[in-house]
């Protein structure tokens, strides 16, 4: 029953929808790089029909709208058939991003807890800092990336430390917001029952407030690993660096190799979803730790 369950209600949803999107790509592929086979069929004074058409649409050196098996390929090729440590290796490359997200994913929700316990436990923090901590995220992280990495050039700082903190910008935000709202998640009533044992600032803290925000703590953090993974990808265009999705990326769109930008955007999304993940594993192993029902 278990397994016939899993079968519906979550394989054959996901896979059905997955099959509608590879579908939807080929068709568009074929679209979008259609033009340029008939251009060159002109210009080579010939006709070309759709059955010459279709295939050549999905064997293009630089299509508008790689293929997936065109996309695919050069993954397998750009992570099984290269040595880990080649430049040409997106494991190598996807390495360079990951320390820096998880540098600036461990500041920045660092930054947030400590920046949440201050608002809920200071009325001016909360009226002063809350509405900045808001409007921070209204600069557009393309245009806040450039000046932060000349101004650390300009002192020194140059490397994994520039991207990390641009990683911090962006996911202390979700960290802030939803501790925040966990550590007032408790209700009135259990804080009068804390009051009536005549506990402190600190127990209260300690043995109510805190384990109630874990479920927003971890959910925040899923926002923040993933957000942070992007903020590390931006930190890397301004730089031109050498080492990087955002690297990878960027060497893509100089010269044209749209099938080397899908493959990085995939691995960058394999990426995130891996950190996503291991973030809801340790999110299972605290809720078990703290009692509760599987």
């Amino acid at each position: 029953m278990e397994q016939a369950s899993f079968l519906r209600d979550r394989l054959l949803p996901i896979g059905t929808v997955l099959v509608a999107l590879v579908a939807l790509w080929y068709v568009f592929s074929a679209v979008l790089n259609a033009p340029f086979e008939r251009d060159t069929a002109a210009r080579a004074g010939t006709t070309i029909g759709f059955t010459e058409l279709l295939p050549k649409t999905m064997v293009q050196e630089r299509p508008v709208l790689p293929a997936p098996h065109q996309v695919f390929a050069e993954l397998w090729d750009t992570t099984v058939n290269k040595a880990i440590t080649s430049k040409r290796s997106l494991v190598y490359h996807a390495w360079v991003t990951l320390s820096a997200t998880l540098l600036g994913f461990a500041m920045g929700a660092l930054l947030g807890i400590l920046l949440a316990i201050a608002i809920v436990h200071n009325r001016a923090m909360d009226r002063s800092l809350m509405p900045w901590v808001i409007a921070s995220q209204t600069i557009p992280i393309l245009a806040i990336a450039p000046m932060i990495i000349v101004v650390l050039n300009a002192i020194g700082i140059s490397g994994l430390m520039p991207k990390a903190l641009i990683s911090t910008y962006l996911s202390f935000f979700p960290v802030v917001v939803g501790m925040v709202k966990g550590l007032r998640s408790p209700e009135q009533i259990q804080l009068d029952l804390m009051h009536t044992y005549n506990a402190s600032p600190a127990q209260t803290f300690w043995k109510l407030r805190w384990p109630a925000s874990m479920p927003y703590l971890f959910t925040s953090l899923k926002v923040a690993v993933a957000i942070s993974l992007v903020g590390a990808i931006v930190g890397e265009l301004p730089t031109g660096a050498v080492a990087g999705l955002g690297a990878r990326l960027l060497a893509g769109s100089y010269y044209g190799q749209t099938v080397q930008i899908w493959a990085a955007l995939f691995m960058a999304a394999g990426v995130a979803a891996l950190l996503v993940i291991l973030v809801g594993i340790a999110h299972s192993l605290v809720l078990k730790r703290m009692g509760a029902r599987a």
